[in-house]
């Protein structure tokens, strides 16, 4: 397994330098910055995708591949780095927890009683997926809860 993901991040890596070699950053940034609803539409869209890959992909891919291509262009437009990593975080972190795949889900499976079904571990997440949603919404509202500790400490 230490073998798959020190692969996945060699090979991610070289993909990066050469998408970043021949300019590609640029294009993502205009792809950013012509989207409808300017900065806001460009996060809110990054974070749909980020989402929805999180369905079929582990952290260290999304991770690895998708955030430098397109957290350069969402901290050009203007959004604060750390919080635009606390926001993305915890967007991963939930998408874990939906189906087909939910990583986290089948932790809990493997763990859980026999007697307990993965239909009722899907059903028993549904409130916890909304929690936190809600708490990204909440810190997109209001980004000093999740930039005011770190500005004090640095």
């Amino acid at each position: 397994v230490s073998s798959m993901i020190f692969a996945t991040i060699l090979t991610a890596s070289m993909f990066s330098l050469v998408f970043i070699g021949l300019g590609g950053e640029d294009h993502v940034a205009e792809i950013l910055e012509s989207m409808p609803g300017g900065p806001t539409g460009a996060l809110f869209f990054c974070m749909a995708v980020i989402f929805v890959l999180g369905f079929f992909l582990d952290f260290v891919e999304i991770t690895v591949i998708l955030l430098p291509l397109i957290a350069p262009g969402l901290i050009m437009m203007g959004h604060d780095p750390v919080w635009l990593a606390i926001l993305i975080a915890i967007n991963l972190q939930t998408s874990f927890l939906t189906p087909p795949f939910g990583f986290s889900l089948f932790y809990l499976r493997s763990a859980a009683p026999p007697e307990i079904t993965t239909g009722q571990i899907y059903k028993g997440v549904v409130p916890f997926i909304a929690l936190q949603v809600f708490g990204i919404f909440v810190i997109w509202l209001w980004p000093s809860l999740a930039v005011w500790l770190p500005s004090v400490v640095f």
